[in-house]
């Protein structure tokens, strides 16, 4: 190989990076990787050094396999560069990443969630969280999606969201309902009642006239959990809702109209996709597994159609 361990570990970061991916951190678990190679006196990954490695700090299963992974991605970019380089099997860890199942919000407990929003205070504390939370709810976009939102991306007239350069570095126009082009019109004229010259083009601001943060935003919804009563109780085996999990219930929401309406789901997946900004309709389709019901009424499907062929 004409270039050293550490080089192309640099390499093919700033090469997946500039496909979109973040690999927060990953430049510097490969620092550390390659120069542990490089004191064992190795010039090429081995399976039984990145096992080594990734199981170095002494933490749990799921962070050993973490590390393996990133070892795996970098290690798989080597083999085109150098045959002798290894690539780590994905079980030599044996720990298998689980997704964790999303919380479905309710109509009923979106509502709660908007209505507790309006109690807030000042006045456009309580706008701002209560149009945030049903401009999620009713697009699906990213949490953080919607914070990065500028003033010139929305068309209050048409109802057209741009949502730029986002995950993936994908681009897309969501088109909001009229109620919904509504809410945030409203909403504007208050910001800019309240804050005429802003430090930014930002469309949800704070109480400072700067755009809104994540953690102003998960500090404020989780305040909102605790007043509505959705916090699970302690000791309970769930994980506390979070604001992206709107985001999953309109995506089921969608496919259960779909399947309630008698729609072909399948032929309608890749447009939910691109609305929703996957990748890859696979990313759509773990719905199916995630949630008890729409599995359910899946299933329920798949049973009558096999019915009505006898």
């Amino acid at each position: 190989m004409s270039v050293s361990l550490e080089q192309a570990a640099l390499d093919y970061v700033a090469m997946r990076r500039s496909f979109g991916y973040k690999l927060h951190g990953h430049d510097r678990l490969l620092a550390d990787f390659c120069a542990r190679l490089s004191c064992a006196g190795l010039t090429a990954v081995t399976v039984d050094a990145a096992a080594a490695w990734a199981v170095a700090p002494a933490r749990s299963d799921a962070w050993h396999a973490e590390r393996l992974s990133v070892v795996r991605g970098f290690a798989t970019y080597l083999r085109g560069l150098d045959h002798r380089s290894e690539v780590p099997p994905r079980d030599v860890i044996g720990h298998r990443r689980r997704r964790v199942p999303p919380h479905i919000y309710t109509d009923d407990e979106i509502g709660a969630l908007m209505a507790q929003a309006r109690d807030l205070t000042p006045p456009l504390r309580a706008a701002t969280f209560e149009t945030l939370i049903g401009l999620l709810a009713v697009t699906g976009m990213r949490s953080g999606e919607a914070l990065r939102l500028n003033s010139d991306d929305l068309d209050l007239t048409t109802g057209t969201i741009a949502i730029v350069a986002t995950k993936f570095n994908k681009s897309r126009i969501v088109v909001a309902h009229p109620s919904t082009r509504a809410a945030l019109a409203r909403y504007a004229a208050l910001r800019d009642e309240r804050w005429p010259l802003r430090p930014d083009a930002a469309f949800f601001v704070s109480n400072s006239g700067a755009r809104l943060s994540p953690s102003s935003l998960y500090a404020g919804f989780g305040q909102l959990l605790d007043q509505t009563g959705l916090t699970p109780p302690p000791g309970a085996r769930r994980r506390r809702p979070r604001p992206h999990d709107l985001r999953h219930s309109f995506a089921v929401a969608t496919m259960l109209d779909w399947y309630r309406a008698d729609r072909d789901v399948a032929a309608l997946l890749p447009s939910l996709s691109a609305w929703l900004g996957h990748a890859q309709p696979k990313d759509t389709y773990w719905y199916l597994s995630a949630v008890p019901e729409l599995l359910a009424v899946a299933s329920d499907r798949v049973h009558t159609r096999r019915t009505h062929r006898r």
